[in-house]
Order: structure tokens, then sequence, then C-alpha cells
């Protein structure tokens, strides 16, 4: 597992259906070492932190794996990395290799994975496709959100090492398909909200699904 791109950016103005949105989806890849805080990483900001940023989602990854999969099905996908907005491009760890809960060493930084990510209108503009919004929702590949339990620096060919790994746990992959499945297991349901690292966002989604 390693970080294959540190990709960061500062909201922008851009009319988007006729309006003005503010929006720091469009992220690029940066060299040498970045900090990574407590609320963000440096040199990077989030437009609207009522959906993005804060503790508990201070570092956004996404793998390297997924892009073959968008430009194959979506045209406009970007050729630069940092395309869905995320702040580490990953390679050799997917949704399903991380449970709630474990700790990561990523460079310096140690990082614990909360959430995935749901998906926004940002990306139907950061893509230019109305359907973006559902295609990503529908596809799987959230990508996972870290909070930094110790501030560290990271750069692009770092290696990420688990620090801990919660057994028994409930993956992100398992989260994202309690978000959006047509059917839900109800004792994965259950175990997943018996999860301490859940996220107050994730809680809240499943505790709807459950009614």
């Amino acid at each position: 597992m390693k970080v294959e791109s540190v990709n960061v950016g500062l909201p922008r103005e851009v009319i988007w259906k006729r309006e003005r949105v503010s929006t720091a989806i469009f992220k690029v890849p940066v060299e040498g070492t970045i900090a990574l805080r407590k609320l963000n990483v440096d040199g990077d900001r989030q437009a609207d932190l009522t959906v993005h940023g804060g503790p508990s989602k201070a570092v956004y990854a996404y793998p390297l794996e997924h892009y073959d999969y968008w430009r194959t099905r979506v045209p406009e996908t970007p050729e630069t990395l940092g395309a869905f907005g995320e702040n580490l491009t990953t390679r050799g760890v997917l949704e399903s290799d991380l449970n709630i809960g474990d700790q990561l060493r990523v460079g310096t930084a140690l990082l614990q994975v909360t959430q995935p990510r749901m998906p926004c209108y940002k990306l139907q503009l950061r893509f230019n496709r109305d359907d973006m919004t559902r295609l990503f929702a529908l596809s799987g590949r959230s990508g996972f959100y870290f909070s930094v339990i110790e501030e560290g620096e990271v750069k692009a060919g770092n290696s990420m090492e688990f620090v801990e790994h919660v057994e028994h746990g409930v993956s992100v992959a398992e989260v994202y398909g309690l978000y959006f499945d047509r059917t839900i297991d109800p004792e994965l349901l259950r175990r997943a909200l018996q999860t301490p690292a859940l996220t107050d966002e994730s809680r809240s989604m499943l505790l709807r699904r459950s009614t």
C-alpha cells in the first residue's frame, strides 16, 4: 500500500448551470512533503465545511485502481490525479480492505479510517455530467476519509502501513453498501451501528436506512 499522489486545491468560484458556485474539488498533484493537520491538509481547503473537512474528514483518499474503471465508463474523467477531489491517491488498498476505525501510518502521520465519501453535486460540476453523482453512488467506489490522530508529513511514494486493524470490523465498502443497497442486512447494520469509530454522519445515514 502506498501514496501515489498528494493533491491539494483551494476554493474557487465557477459558473455551473448559470449560477456562481464555490468549490475546492479542483485539486492537483504537488511535489515534496505536505503536512497533514487535524482539520485538513496544508495548502488545501474546503469550500463547504458543512459537508467536507473537519476532524472526521480531514483527509480524503481515493484508489488509483478506480481510475481505469471511470476512464472506461466516463470519457470526461480528467487525466490528472486528484480528479475526485482526493487529497491522497492511493495504490494497493481498496474500500473492502479497510475497516472503520483502522489506524494506518502514512508518511509520519497516524490516520484513522472514519467513513466512505458521500457523493455530492460537486462531482457533476467537476466531470460536467448531470448523472455523475448517481454513477458514483452506484459504482461502490467511494474512497475513504481519514481523521488525523497524529499530525505528520506525507509525500508521493510513502508507504501506508497498518498500525491497528479492527478484527471482524465493518469495512468502508460495507458501510457504503448500507447507504445505497436496495436491501439491508440487519446483522451488518447492527454491527455497523455498534462500531465505536463510526462517525455521526454515517450513523445518521444508517439510522435513516433502519427505519
